[in-house]
Parts: structure tokens; sequence; C-alpha cells
């Protein structure tokens, strides 16, 4: 089993999982924290279109880029929360 990796603001990280993140996210998220401060993460985002406004070819291809599995058979709505999930 490969060694999980070294989390760096513990504190947010189980937070984040509390409030029901995955691992890999909210990992993501407490070492970008951690390394650029809390509010600099916070006020990222909201450059990439919604969800909704995705054909269901860009949603699976977006789940594709994102490693996630189990996407191929998938209705819009069930895509949208699996990479909302992620």
């Amino acid at each position: 089993m490969p060694d999980q990796p070294e989390l760096k603001d513990e504190e947010l990280y189980e937070k984040l999982r509390d409030e029901g993140n995955s691992k890999e996210k909210a990992a993501r998220i407490s070492n970008a924290a951690a390394r650029d401060g809390r509010s600099a993460v916070g006020h990222r985002g909201g450059e990439a279109e919604d969800y909704e406004d995705r054909t269901v070819d860009e949603l699976r291809d977006r789940a594709k880029e994102l490693g996630i599995e189990g996407y191929s058979d998938k209705k819009k709505d069930e895509l949208i929360k699996m990479l909302r999930e992620h």
C-alpha cells in the first residue's frame, strides 16, 4: 500500500473531511492553504463555467481528466454530482 501524502494543515483537512469532502480534495485544499495561506485559497476559482451549462460529453471528458471511474453510463445530473464530490 502506498504511503499517504503528508498533510500540511491537518486541522483544515479534518474540517473538510467532516464537511463531506473526499480525502483527495481535502488534502489538496489543506496543503494549498498551508502553502499559500487560507485566504488566498479561498479567493481562487470562479473561472470555470457551471457544470449545468456543459454537455454530457464535456462532463465525461472532465471526469476522465480527473481520473474518476464509472462515469460512462451516468446521466448529466449524476455526472455533475460525481464531479462536485470528487
